[in-house]
């Protein structure tokens, strides 16, 4: 199991950015796959992106493809999603998962350790 924190939610005017961090404790951070997901009011929980434990693969959801930028620091268990050109549809609590099993998996049902969120909101 892992513990995660996340930080560097705000509110932030369209067009601007942000980056999200992501501590985790542990020995064997470099194990875990890790997802960034999101999930704004009334609607469903949504994957935003997705690194491999190496941090040589990554993958993103359409509607961010080209403004965020997942990546990790495995040096300091820790990883990132950068965000620019925020629109208010990106609006949402961001929560970083841990998969043990390194499934490299846009589903967040794979993902048993979850920080507690941090909340972006975009103002229009």
């Amino acid at each position: 199991q892992v513990q995660l924190v996340e930080s560097g939610g705000g509110l932030v005017q369209a067009g601007g950015s942000l980056r999200l961090s992501c501590a985790a404790s542990g020995r064997t951070f470099s194990r875990y796959s890790m997802g960034w997901f999101r999930q704004a009011p009334g609607k469903e929980r949504e994957f935003v992106a997705v690194i491999s434990g190496s941090g040589s693969s990554t993958t993103y959801a359409d509607s961010v493809k080209g403004r965020f930028t997942i990546s990790r620091n495995n040096a300091n268990n820790t990883v990132y999603l950068q965000m620019y050109s925020l629109q208010p549809e990106d609006t949402a609590v961001y929560s970083c998962a841990a998969d043990y099993f390194n499934r490299y998996s846009s589903n967040w049902r794979l993902y048993l350790d979850w920080g507690q969120g941090t909340q972006v909101t975009v103002s229009s």
